[in-house]
């Protein structure tokens, strides 16, 4: 089962240099657009397909997308949850929380 991470622990996460997957769930323009340094994009639609291809099981994996009232970044932390992934985080506030909360984002890198 999948679990919600709040912004501080994120923050805590990427300033020690954990050793975790962050990714981005929104289309490629989106992220392209504005996204958190560091972060992966692997749309929605591709994250089963995709997740196989770049992960183990085991990766710590942390999803996120727009806001709160996104539903996007839930359907990517359950759908990884179905296919096996077993450390898999939702930061369910996405840009708009990260963005209030006075820290950067990144933009014109193409998704990887």
């Amino acid at each position: 089962m999948y679990e919600g991470i709040e912004r501080e622990q994120l923050e805590e996460k990427l300033a020690e240099g954990d050793d975790f997957a962050l990714v981005e769930v929104l289309d490629p323009e989106e992220y392209r657009d504005t996204h958190i340094k560091g972060a992966v994009n692997i749309p929605l639609e591709e994250i089963g397909k995709e997740a196989k291809k770049r992960f183990s099981l085991g990766d710590e994996l942390v999803v996120y997308c727009a806001s709160s009232s996104c539903a996007a970044s839930p359907a990517a932390a359950k759908k990884l949850d179905r296919l096996g992934f077993n450390n898999v985080y939702d930061y369910e506030e996405g840009k708009e929380g990260w963005l209030k909360a006075g820290n950067e984002t990144v933009s014109g890198e193409d998704p990887e």
